[in-house]
């Protein structure tokens, strides 16, 4: 449903229910206690009226989603409340927000709230908004439009889905001038009014679509990055290269291949910007971009382009992206046995990204399973049957990928690992009977995980001895973690120690 955006922003003595009091939630609490705003919390860990204590010493009221359910199970819409705020995981189809949509309440996001205020001037001049969004490579763009704003000298944050709400991000001292925003597919959805100098769209792959509820809508909430001045968009993706973008925005493209004329691309093994300068304007080796692969590519030209959008110097793109080291779990090497690395892209959490992650390497025995969230494996193991020495799948939905493996490439040897009924790890190749390796002093997710690796390596090493050989044991999921693991954090983390564990077993 959509913001009522010709609403004025009046927050002082406003009644504002935040649904969602977890970090993204309280962090609007502080803003909204900055603008006299009368906040009630809702969220379900405010079960049986249960009150928080620290909210309560501040003033605040908590309820949980009973609290709008008649006795007949129909939700109404809450009385006397002027808006709604929500974190970016509330449905677009929670009965409460419907009902109160339709009772005239505007219901808004946590960003769509941030730009209203930003808008209005009530943390001091207008922002400018940089707007990353893509089913992937979003944070690494993110970081390093933000790696190039450091060296251009300009007071900048990135913000959003990466860590720092822009709520925060408004509030926070030193003021930054230039927020580098990575926006969610939630987020975007519940921010309508957005229209950024400048916003880009990396890829558009199935993603999220349980939430969403189809791709056409879930393709719609990327769109609104393209609303503002500049409208940027990854021309070697088939979806994102056709978005429409607003009226009056400028459309400017990038891609891997020769640009032309109002596009980034790569001449002669060196990124340029054939948009902003009458001639191509050279702006870095692309031997230079880290991470390397394709993505790292698309994702260094995404992040210029942004950047040179903002009026950023083409040295300063260079400088920006030579200096960049990628964060954790994005295509991180974490130990190496014979000259076979162990890549953590655990941050690869749907089949768009894991593809974009085997696609940095020639040939790979990949860990991947989890939680696929609706997602279908059959084009990632279609498109990359031959760059597969093996693969080892885990999670609740790892019966998935075996199946993909058997139906569209039935050569590449493939083993799971799960956790038994009598808390063994269990291990089982195609075709052979099970095995069961006791999880002793480690917690099942850990021991299932360092079984992965040990069942990696053993595949990498029968492929060198048909005469092949892989050159990493790539963890990219294709799916989310929490089946299993806190977060994909987690999920890397604990890959990269099972790595190391067996790097160093292997020099003893």
């Amino acid at each position: 449903m959509p913001a009522d955006v010709a609403a004025p922003l009046t927050l002082d003595g406003a009644r504002v229910l935040v649904a969602g009091a977890r970090a993204t939630g309280l962090a609007v609490l502080n803003l909204l206690a900055d603008q006299g705003a009368t906040v009630t919390m809702l969220d379900t860990k405010f079960v049986d009226g249960a009150m928080d204590p620290e909210l309560s010493a501040r003033g605040v009221a908590t309820v949980g989603p009973d609290a709008f359910v008649f006795d007949d199970g129909a939700v109404r819409a809450p009385s006397d409340t002027d808006l709604i705020v929500v974190s970016p995981g509330f449905r677009p189809d929670d009965p409460l927000l419907v009902a109160s949509a339709e009772a005239g309440i505007p219901v808004w996001g946590d960003v769509e709230l941030a730009w209203r205020v930003d808008r209005a001037g009530l943390y001091g001049e207008p922002r400018t908004w940089l707007v990353i969004t893509g089913t992937n490579g979003k944070t690494t763009t993110t970081s390093m439009a933000e790696a190039i704003g450091d060296t251009a000298g300009l007071a900048v944050a990135a913000c959003g889905n990466i860590g720092l709400t822009v709520v925060e991000a408004l509030r926070a001292e030193p003021r930054a001038d230039v927020l580098c925003v990575e926006m969610s597919s939630f987020q975007l959805h519940w921010a309508p009014s957005i229209r950024p100098t400048a916003g880009l769209v990396l890829n558009v792959a199935a993603d999220h679509l349980d939430w969403h509820g189809s791709f056409d809508a879930y393709a719609h909430a990327k769109q609104r990055a393209l609303l503002g001045d500049v409208a940027i968009v990854g021309l070697d993706d088939d979806v994102a290269s056709r978005l429409p973008v607003g009226d009056g925005s400028r459309r400017v493209g990038f891609t891997a291949g020769t640009p032309s004329a109002g596009e980034f691309g790569v001449i002669e093994g060196v990124l340029v910007d054939r948009a902003f300068a009458g001639a191509p304007v050279p702006l870095i080796a692309a031997d230079r971009v880290r991470p390397v692969g394709p993505s790292g590519l698309a994702d260094a030209l995404a992040a210029a382009a942004l950047m040179r959008a903002a009026g950023v110097s083409a040295d300063a793109v260079e400088r920006g992206l030579a200096g960049f080291t990628p964060g954790a779990h994005r295509g991180q090497v974490v130990a190496d046995i014979d000259g076979v690395v162990f890549v953590d892209d655990s941050k690869a959490t749907n089949p768009h990204a894991a593809h974009a992650a085997i696609a940095a390497f020639d040939r790979v025995v990949l860990i991947a399973g989890g939680l696929l969230k609706g997602a279908a494996v059959d084009d990632l193991v279609t498109a990359n049957a031959d760059r597969l020495a093996g693969i080892v799948a885990i999670g609740t939905d790892r019966q998935i990928i075996l199946d993909a493996i058997r139906r569209h490439a039935p050569k590449v040897p493939a083993v799971t690992v799960f956790t038994g009924d009598d808390g063994s790890v269990m291990t089982q190749r195609t075709g052979d009977d099970t095995s069961a390796i006791t999880a002793t002093g480690a917690n099942g997710a850990d021991a299932v995980m360092a079984q992965a690796v040990s069942a990696a390596w053993q595949l990498a090493e029968a492929d060198a001895r048909g005469g092949r050989g892989a050159d990493a044991v790539l963890l990219a999921p294709a799916a989310a973690s929490l089946d299993m693991f806190a977060g994909y954090g987690v999920r890397g983390d604990s890959f990269a120690a099972a790595s190391a564990a067996l790097a160093d077993a292997r020099r003893r």
